[in-house]
């Protein structure tokens, strides 16, 4: 009979501490102060049957937030990076000069950043990003090994790419939420951005809108604009986050280093003049769980430089994860 009573105890004792941890699990109110994530960008990833463009982007991300308190910004977070993004024509394999409808190019860089929360619902983000475009970047090199992995043919036509510079670039970017046409399950947040430098010069504005599974959360505090970071002062970032998302963006271009070649160069075998507008649409969806949070989006852009063999758009799926620690 003892022993009935113990293992009835000791099952209840165990289905109560399981749901404890259960619950501490999907529900536990834990702050972060730090951020690595991994975003990668490839057109394969909404269609196996193009490989083309702006063909594939990596990035690697470090954030962690400042200890320092402010009376207008609600949080500041510091970021640190390093990427790589390869461009090529229509195709991977191209022999010939007349087949080029874009340059091959391929972009390394490390950057640092710093974002504003403020109390007033917006966010004010600066970078800069040091580097270098051509041969030095290793697009070639990673292309090939990913053909290699995959069976198919090396790429050919990188030797006509566009030559080694340097690049340095600035970047700043302002979004505000307009509480007018915002509510609990769907904001509205006016954005615009700016880069000036040695590898892209333009300006965009557009907005980006969340539409929420889940009662959203504000932009200075949520995972749409990697501001979920937190400490004992701020507010706790572990209540679930899952929405949708949309963010148009109509961009006025004034260089792009991976099109046109490099201002540092003159003797480029293949390039194209730019399109002076480019509107780029991104579609999302977004969710967090536990200490992770992901996200999947479709981009959409127009035509970006006038080529007659280029398609007046293109299209490429983004992917991310980002992980939270101490």
């Amino acid at each position: 009979m003892y022993f009935f009573y113990y293992f009835g105890h000791v099952k209840r004792t165990g289905l109560l501490l399981l749901l404890f941890l259960i619950s501490s699990i999907c529900f536990g109110q834990n702050n972060y102060t730090k951020q690595f994530s991994f975003i990668n960008d490839n057109d394969l990833y909404v269609s196996t049957q193009r490989d083309r463009y702006y063909t594939n982007g990596i990035l690697l991300k470090y954030n962690y937030l400042s200890s320092k308190e402010s009376e207008k910004a609600t949080k500041k977070i510091y970021s640190i990076e390093v990427g790589q993004k390869l461009y090529s024509p229509f195709k991977a394999n191209v022999d010939f000069l007349s087949e080029h409808d874009r340059p091959f190019a391929g972009y390394l860089f490390g950057g640092f950043g710093v974002s504003n929360f403020y109390n007033n619902n917006s966010i004010l983000k600066l970078n800069g990003r040091i580097g270098v475009i051509g041969p030095s970047a290793f697009g070639e090199e990673l292309m090939n090994f990913v053909h290699d992995i995959y069976g198919f043919d090396p790429a050919i036509g990188w030797k006509y790419q566009i030559k080694d510079a340097f690049t340095l670039n600035l970047s700043a970017s302002y979004t505000k939420n307009i509480q007018s046409f915002s509510s609990e399950y769907f904001d509205f947040n006016w954005k615009n951005k700016i880069n000036v430098g040695l590898i892209f010069t333009d300006i965009s504005t557009g907005f980006s809108s969340r539409i929420g599974l889940k009662s959203l959360k504000k932009i200075t505090n949520s995972i749409g604009f990697n501001s979920n970071l937190n400490n004992k002062n701020t507010k706790l970032n572990s209540n679930k986050e899952m929405f949708f998302y949309v963010n148009p963006m109509l961009r006025l271009n004034a260089y792009d280093a991976t099109i046109q070649g490099s201002i540092l160069n003159d003797n480029e075998i293949i390039t194209y003049d730019i399109n002076p507008f480019v509107l780029t649409t991104e579609i999302g969806f977004r969710f967090s769980l536990n200490r992770f949070n992901f996200k999947y989006a479709v981009v959409h852009h127009t035509k970006k430089l006038k080529s007659i063999r280029v398609p007046n758009s293109n299209v490429y799926g983004s992917i991310e994860i980002h992980y939270l620690f101490n």
